[in-house]
C-alpha cells in the first residue's frame, strides 16, 4: 500500500512540474498577437502550458484588405462593408491564428474599434468604451484563470490608442488582483536586431513604469537550425500573420519581419520576481529546437 501511495504521489508531483505556464493575452485587435506569437507557440506546444485571449474591440475597423477583397468577394476597403462584415470575419481569423498558437479560451469584449488615433483617454475614461464592463470581465477572468503571466503590448506613446488602452486595462486588472500570487505582466513588441527603441513608461500612467534593473527579455525567432539552417521559428509568426487575411495590407508589410520578440518588465511586478521571467526565457530558448 505504501508503494502504491508513493507511486501516486510521484506521478502527481511529476505532472505538476510538467505543467507549463498559464498565460492570458490582452490585446485590442485580432492580429495584435503577431507581436509575440512564437513565445506563445513555444509555451503551449513545447512547455505544455496554456494560453487564453481577451480581445477588447469588436474588430470592425481595419480597412486595408485590398487583396483580401478578392479573397472574400467584397470591398474590404469600404467602411460600410467593413463595419458590417469585419467583426465576424476577424474573429474567425483570430481563432484560425489561435489554432496555430494553441489558444484555449477566447473572451470577446466587443468594444468599438472606431478609427486609428493615438489618444487613449476617451477609451480609458469610458467615453468610447464601457470601462466598468471591461474591468469587471477582466477581474472575473483573472480570478478564474489562475494565470502565471499576462501579456499585452508595450503601451508606448506612438502606439494606436486602442493598443495603449487595452494594455492599461490589463495593467489595472493585475493591480486589482487579490489572489495569493499576482500574475506577472509583460509588455511585448516585435523588433529587428539592433533596435534602438527604448521605453520607460507612458507619461501620466505610473502603472506603465518599467523596472530599470530588469533586462529586456528577448526571443530570437530568426535563429536558423536544421538542414542548411533553413529552418527557424519565423515560420510560426508567418503562419499566424497569414491567418489574418482581411488585413492583407498590414500583414503583407510585416510578413517575415521582426526578428526578435521582446518583453518589458513592469515595475508593478516587483523586483524580486525578475528571476522568474529570466527562468522562463532561458527555458524557452532551450526547448523544442534550441536557439541562442
Amino acid at each position: 500500500m505504501k508503494q502504491i501511495l508513493f507511486f501516486l504521489l510521484s506521478v502527481l508531483a511529476f505532472n505538476s512540474l510538467a505543467q507549463g505556464p498559464k498565460v492570458l493575452i490582452v490585446t485590442a485587435h485580432p492580429d495584435d498577437e503577431t507581436m509575440f506569437p512564437v513565445t506563445i507557440f513555444k509555451i503551449t506546444h513545447e512547455l505544455k502550458g496554456s494560453a487564453d485571449l481577451a480581445l477588447i474591440t469588436d474588430a470592425s475597423g481595419g480597412f486595408n484588405g485590398m487583396v483580401a477583397s478578392m479573397y472574400y468577394g467584397m470591398n474590404m476597403l469600404d467602411s460600410v462593408v467593413g463595419r458590417k462584415k469585419l467583426p465576424l470575419i476577424r474573429k474567425k481569423e483570430m481563432m484560425a491564428a489561435g489554432e496555430i498558437l494553441g489558444l484555449g479560451n477566447y473572451y470577446f469584449f466587443d468594444q468599438i474599434d472606431d478609427y486609428y488615433n493615438r489618444n487613449e483617454k476617451p477609451y480609458i475614461e469610458g467615453k468610447r468604451w464601457d470601462i466598468s464592463y471591461i474591468e469587471r470581465r477582466l477581474d472575473e477572468i483573472l480570478n478564474k484563470g489562475n494565470y502565471d503571466y499576462v501579456f499585452c503590448l508595450v503601451p508606448h506613446d506612438g502606439q494606436h490608442a486602442h493598443h495603449k488602452a487595452a494594455s492599461l486595462c490589463a495593467l489595472s486588472a493585475v493591480q486589482r488582483y487579490k489572489g495569493l500570487k499576482k500574475p506577472l505582466i509583460l509588455g511585448g513588441q516585435a523588433m529587428n536586431k539592433g533596435y534602438s527603441f527604448r521605453f520607460s513608461g507612458l507619461e501620466g500612467y505610473p502603472e506603465t513604469q518599467i523596472n530599470s534593473r530588469a533586462p529586456i527579455f528577448e526571443f530570437d525567432r530568426s535563429f536558423g537550425f536544421g538542414e542548411d539552417n533553413k529552418h527557424s521559428y519565423m515560420i510560426v509568426a508567418d503562419w499566424v500573420k497569414a491567418s489574418h487575411k482581411s488585413q492583407s495590407g498590414d500583414m503583407n508589410q510585416s510578413m517575415h519581419r521582426g526578428e526578435l520578440e521582446t518583453f518589458w518588465y513592469f515595475q508593478l511586478n516587483g523586483e524580486q520576481r525578475i528571476s522568474e521571467v529570466s527562468t522562463l526565457f532561458e527555458t524557452l530558448k532551450k526547448s523544442g529546437f534550441p536557439t541562442k
